[in-house]
């Protein structure tokens, strides 16, 4: 029902029982009639005594019948009154039994609408919170990533500055190896660049088309000194244009790449090999006959 229209209908209702109420003590307030007492006939003289007696039983009738009447009209108000009592205490009860239930409603109303406010703000909380984890952990890895840039930056400077020296060593050592040669024949003029870059060419081809050289041969066919054509060939294994051992014996073994990948793959494939065992397949793995230099 309408909380509205039941508010009304209990005030009409209170309204009425109050005007009620006013008129009957309105009522009660007016004066009553005064029943006079019948006043006793006195017998004529000669008349019969029971018209008499007739005419007073009917006397006190009357009187008794005035009396409940009156006392009717008094109780009345008073029962009126308190029907009314009755009646606005138990409207007083529904209403009071209405506003708890609508206090309770609304109670439990405004409970569900803080817990669902809280809910919400706890949520914006903890949504606020994984907001700031996550800008924190991309912080984190952004600084990484500078920091990893910054490492592969530095790393590839070094490489660079190092791949620059060892190109720079080399050719200076190149230029030394060339400017060390000396010509004491006819036909070499060693102010010509042109000359010692021949000359360098035939000392390595010379070597590698040899194979096994004795390095008093060596410095002789090219009119060096012994431990010059030694320091030369040690220069040359430093950059890597010859590769190969001096033995005990003053030779210099001339091995080839793809013979060390030979002798490299041979003791992959035997796991471990003796001194013995790698001087016996040597003469398999690696070619110590003059070969042609193209």
């Amino acid at each position: 029902m309408d909380p509205v229209f039941l508010t009304v209908a209990i005030i009409s209702g209170l309204s009425l029982i109050i005007f009620t109420i006013a008129f009957l003590r309105k009522f009660q307030d007016r004066p009553q009639p005064r029943v006079s007492k019948p006043t006793a006939v006195a017998p004529r003289d000669g008349g019969p005594s029971r018209v008499q007696a007739v005419r007073n039983q009917r006397a006190r009738m009357r009187a008794n019948a005035a009396r409940h009447q009156a006392a009717l009209i008094e109780e009345e108000p008073a029962a009126v009154e308190a029907a009314a009592v009755e009646e606005e205490t138990a409207s007083s009860s529904q209403n009071v039994e209405f506003v708890d239930k609508m206090g309770a409603k609304k109670r439990a109303k405004v409970e569900a609408k803080m817990e669902k406010k809280k809910a919400k703000e706890a949520e914006d909380q903890m949504r606020e919170m994984r907001k700031m984890e996550e800008q924190k952990n991309e912080e984190e890895k952004r600084k990484l990533e500078e920091q990893r840039e910054e490492e592969e930056r530095k790393a590839e400077e070094a490489e660079r500055k190092a791949e620059e020296e060892r190109k720079r060593r080399e050719q200076e050592e190149y230029e030394a190896m060339k400017a060390a040669f000396t010509v004491e024949g006819e036909g070499y003029d060693e102010n010509e660049e042109e000359n010692k870059d021949n000359m360098l060419k035939d000392f390595i081809d010379y070597i590698k088309s040899q194979k096994v050289v004795l390095l008093e041969d060596l410095a002789a066919h090219f009119k060096l000194k012994t431990q010059a054509a030694i320091d030369r060939i040690t220069d040359l294994q430093a950059t890597g244009e010859l590769t190969g051992v001096i033995d005990d014996r003053g030779k210099f073994i001339y091995i080839s790449q793809k013979e060390l990948e030979d002798v490299a793959k041979f003791i992959k494939q035997r796991g471990r090999v003796s001194i013995t065992d790698l001087a016996e397949s040597s003469n398999d793995l690696i070619n110590l006959n003059p070969v042609p230099v193209s």
